[in-house]
């Protein structure tokens, strides 16, 4: 096989004691056996090990499973609170946990997954958005077959109009009488719609954040410093 010198560029021929230095300078010529001259692997040719876990990287697929069994649960207790009091209480103590409980199902199932706190903070916001979704969908649901199927929303309407008029009083006695006009927006249906649209969207919001920092603390407090191989 023909190779050039490294010093002169001279045409050598390896293989044999002759040509262990070049012909035209003298320079020594340096001698590879044949199985290092094979050519290289293909870049994208593996061993068919499978890699090891991508450090802060978080398994979405498992992570959205386990988001959506916290969220399905709790939307089941919020459905079950509005007729049983004690599940209320329940409810509320697994929205707040919600968090540490997805943390736990999701390295139950992958075991060899990242955790830190940042890998838990995007799986908090993961279960907040589960938890708003689900229990927003729930309470609609039950109270769309409450007023229409049922018809049992006449005493929750009338206990709603009622401390709207209480409020509306207060303010008229403290300050000059409000106009009638304005009295009928506040009592009318488009107003109250408004208001619990607003309610339900600040509890979103606070959910939200609860279930962010949450996951973080809980990721914190799982942390594991080196992926396990």
């Amino acid at each position: 096989m023909l190779n050039l010198c490294h010093r002169c560029g001279a045409e050598t021929v390896q293989g044999t004691d002759a040509t262990a230095f070049c012909p035209q300078c003298g320079a020594p010529q340096l001698q590879l056996p044949e199985q290092f001259l094979a050519e290289p692997e293909p870049a994208g040719s593996t061993t068919g090990a499978l890699p090891p876990p991508n450090p802060h990287q978080v398994e979405w697929r498992t992570a959205i499973l386990c988001a959506a069994l916290v969220g399905g649960i709790a939307a089941l207790l919020a459905v079950i609170g509005t007729r049983v009091a004690p599940a209320s209480l329940v409810s509320t103590i697994w929205v707040l946990t919600a968090p540490v409980t997805a943390l736990t199902l999701y390295q139950s199932r992958r075991p060899l997954a990242w955790m830190d706190a940042r890998v838990g903070a995007r799986i908090g916001v993961l279960v907040g958005l589960a938890l708003v979704t689900c229990v927003s969908v729930a309470m609609a649901i039950a109270g769309l077959v409450a007023r229409f199927g049922l018809h049992a929303m006449g005493q929750f309407d009338a206990e709603l109009t009622a401390q709207l008029q209480g409020q509306l009083e207060r303010a008229a006695t403290a300050a000059t009488p409000l106009p009638p006009e304005l009295i009928r927006t506040f009592l009318s249906p488009e107003f109250r719609v408004g208001m619990m649209l607003a309610g339900i969207g600040l509890m979103a919001t606070v959910v939200l954040v609860l279930s962010t920092i949450g996951g973080a603390v809980g990721g914190m407090v799982r942390m594991r410093r080196h992926p396990v191989l």
